[in-house]
């Protein structure tokens, strides 16, 4: 199957809605923004003008990129024509089932509906639409123009047909879909996501380390193996010729005492109060501007080096 995606609707600009339009805009595709913000005008445009030289330093021509996006009054203005829909709301069921209500009525038929909730599931916000078939969940890892995992998880009434669409669409902006098989609340990247996280807390809770030293870490060893290599096949690495199966049959039940002793965070108030001065006095002197540039600049440079792995997939995508 092969088709041709030109016009997208940007439902919502928050910085995943802003970061999606950026990144369909430096593709080629005429984008329509629509987000009840005030400052909407202003907001698209620092983020276009922050993405293109992003966008560019992975061989992208963003000549002109400003002009291919155009502000919606309201969604249905936005969709008129639309061949994607990406939405990008609050993570709230009955805010998604009434817009996604909006968003069958008046998008065109063929159009797809794209969502990026982080945890919700399809099945919770189409149970009662009319046609749920060509819904599916889009989950992007912030920011979306940049990192090029998509979790596309269809919900129990979404369609194979929209599901390959799905995925032929994000390859054709340069991302990386993997179908999940089964629905679960915050899908597969955030539930790993918080299991680190977790631990994390555990950790500086009890004193372990602080938080600079525990990002530390992480940047010098999990986070560079897990920029080539997932866990799956890092540890078939680490049990030597012998592979995975040396690794279980040999450390197998060690780790699994280690497993048994993880910790879990209290999070009261005065230990929330605690982690976040210290997050505060470890990132705090630096302003939000400073620390995106300086992780999206390496975050390119990680992905220069891996592009000549970029998008393998399967090519069955369900």
């Amino acid at each position: 199957m092969s088709e041709s995606f030109t016009t997208a609707a940007v439902i919502g600009a928050g910085t995943i809605g802003l970061s999606w339009t950026a990144l369909f805009a430096g593709h080629g595709l005429e984008v329509r923004v629509t987000d009840p913000r005030p400052d909407l005008a202003e907001a698209v445009e620092a983020a276009l003008t922050a993405a293109a030289p992003q966008l560019a330093a992975r061989g992208l021509d963003v000549r002109g990129i400003a002009d291919r996006v155009r502000l919606a009054d309201d969604v249905a203005e936005a969709v008129r024509g639309a061949d994607v829909v990406q939405e990008n709301g609050p993570e709230d069921v009955v805010f998604k089932r009434e817009l996604f209500a909006t968003l069958v009525r008046e998008a065109p038929a063929h159009a797809l509906l794209l969502s990026s909730s982080s945890a919700i599931p399809a099945t919770a916000f189409t149970g009662e639409l009319d046609d749920a078939s060509r819904v599916v969940i889009g989950h992007p890892f912030n920011p979306p123009h940049l990192v090029p995992l998509v979790e596309v998880v269809p919900g129990a009434r979404t369609g194979e047909e929209t599901v390959a669409r799905a995925v032929e669409f994000y390859r054709s902006v340069g991302r990386t879909p993997v179908v999940e098989r089964k629905e679960i609340p915050g899908f597969v990247g955030n539930r790993l996501q918080n299991a680190l996280s977790r631990e994390a807390l555990y950790l500086v809770e009890q004193g372990v380390v602080s938080p600079a030293e525990l990002d530390t870490v992480v940047v010098n060893s999990l986070g560079l193996r897990w920029s080539t290599v997932g866990p799956f096949l890092g540890a078939h690495l680490g049990g030597g010729p012998g592979g995975y199966r040396h690794m279980a049959e040999h450390i197998g039940a060690s780790m699994q005492r280690m497993w048994d002793g993880l910790g879990t965070p209290e999070q009261g108030p005065e230990q929330t109060e605690a982690l976040i001065e210290a997050v505060e006095n470890a990132y705090g002197h630096r302003s939000y501007a400073e620390l995106t540039e300086e992780r999206d600049r390496r975050q390119i440079a990680v992905l220069s080096a891996l592009r000549p792995t970029d998008n393998a997939t399967e090519e069955n995508p369900r």
